[in-house]
């Protein structure tokens, strides 16, 4: 999320809309779709998603044709059709990105237009501080001020605390199985504008374009859909996470948290279960309730365990028994070995054979993004060894590249060699703008800010 300094008008009644959600949780928005055109809130949701990027829609529209364009132009013309009603959300094209780990196995993605994502955007800045309030504290994804680090510390906090029964639990198709329904009810039960409920529902039914293997485009989707909200679209992480705030506002009416004395921790379509006792019983409960809401847990990832005795992995870290230099064991979290691998497989295609054609500086700086980001995401727990392995295996990498890059050419007559003190000062150049991943510091799992494990309200 951008900074909204550059538009105080913006932030000031977002702020307006979040406290007045906080003080009458029955209260219902009638006067918002005057909101969505308003040239300061069309500015900010263009930057935001200027800065997303991203690829072009059905449309072919990329953001540099806009800027050609004018971007002031295209607002305008824009804010024009929203206000007298002529604005009509297009098709969404659909890719498929191949899943990780599971040949044959891919994850649909929508995109938008640009101009439907820049409208559902401004939609998004005027709805996030509305539904903010009533989220519950366990959700973390999609959320200002909060990120999966949180959750994989809130997860730790509760182990450390004794909530050693693990219910490791998975959506299937999460995004692509929401009801439409019942997902507007919730979405109702604080938007009562009518425009603006009547933009999410033709979001929600957009046809979809999808390219098959002849080449061809396969329209689906369309005004006969009743279930999921497009993967890539704007609006559709905030939806995901009002549809799935039923779930954990079910788990505590029902009782579940007090019967198992357990602890909720999700993120997007992941979750898990942490309890002190019968983690059976809470996974056959949480099936229930997913299946009451037209959703199916995902029977091949989701798996009971005890932590400790099992190892389990949530959101790229895996939680074990580990060992202290004086061989104690505890009870910690670590890098998964998934993670560590894809690092590998990124740093092993950045610095191949086939990019010797370009800069060093430029293959480096590549080379230190992924570094930087990988550790600045696993900082958490313990990580040492595994920071030592993968900063010798990046620094042998870019070694390797830098001798292809200036290998010596075969010997002819009359060809000059390039010498090997030549090559020595070439290589520790380049190894000089390495980003030393050892040096990235790592963070404290402490719950400082956070509310602690005794205060967990059952």
């Amino acid at each position: 999320m951008i900074s909204l300094e550059r538009w105080p008008q913006l932030k000031q009644l977002r702020e307006k809309l979040n406290g007045k959600a906080k003080t009458e949780p029955e209260f219902r928005f009638y006067r918002l779709y005057d909101k969505v055109y308003r040239s300061d809130v069309l500015e900010a949701a263009y930057a935001q998603c200027r800065s997303n990027g991203g690829a072009p829609g059905v449309d072919g529209r990329s953001f540099d044709d806009i800027a050609t364009y004018g971007v002031e132009r295209f607002l305008t013309e824009l804010a024009d059709e929203l206000k007298t009603l002529r604005y009509k959300p297009e098709a969404v094209r659909r890719v498929l990105i191949p899943k990780e780990g599971q040949p044959g196995k891919f994850r649909p993605l929508g995109i938008p237009t640009i101009k439907d994502r820049v409208v559902q955007q401004s939609v998004k800045l005027l709805l996030d501080p509305v539904f903010e309030a009533d989220f519950t504290d366990n959700a973390y994804a999609y959320r200002e001020g909060k990120s999966a680090l949180d959750a994989v510390i809130d997860v730790n906090a509760h182990l450390k605390a004794g909530y050693t029964e693990v219910v490791d639990a998975d959506l299937s198709k999460y995004f692509d199985t929401i009801p439409h329904d019942k997902l507007m009810q919730s979405v109702e039960r604080r938007i009562a504008d009518v425009k603006v409920i009547w933009l999410i529902r033709h979001w929600l039914k957009a046809p979809v374009h999808e390219t098959n293997e002849a080449g061809r485009v396969v329209i689906t989707g369309g005004k006969k859909t009743k279930v999921g909200t497009p993967q890539g679209g704007v609006i559709s992480p905030l939806l995901a996470n009002i549809y799935f705030r039923r779930f954990l506002l079910a788990w505590e009416k029902f009782g579940y948290g007090k019967k198992f004395c357990s602890r909720i921790v999700n993120y997007a379509d992941d979750f898990v279960i942490l309890c002190r006792e019968r983690a059976g019983e809470a996974l056959q409960a949480a099936n229930d309730l997913i299946t009451k809401l037209g959703l199916k847990l995902n029977e091949e990832k989701t798996r009971e365990c005890r932590a400790g005795e099992t190892p389990f992995n949530f959101l790229g870290y895996t939680f074990e028994t580990l060992y202290c230099f004086g061989g104690q064991p505890y009870l910690g979290l670590r890098p998964s070995d998934k993670s560590a691998n894809k690092y590998r497989e990124t740093v092993r295609q950045l610095t191949a054979a086939s990019q010797t054609s370009k800069k060093a500086e430029t293959v480096v700086e590549a080379v230190n993004r992924v570094v930087r980001g990988y550790w600045n995401y696993y900082c958490l727990g313990t990580s040492q060894k595994l920071r030592w392995e993968l900063n010798q295996y990046t620094r042998y990498k870019v070694f390797r590249w830098t001798l292809s890059k200036h290998a010596k050419p075969r010997k002819r007559e009359g060809a000059r060699q390039s010498g090997s003190k030549d090559l020595k000062a070439r290589i520790k150049a380049t190894k000089e703008l390495l980003v030393n991943g050892m040096n990235i510091a790592p963070k404290s799992l402490s719950m400082k800010g956070r509310r602690k494990p005794c205060e967990v309200k059952l």
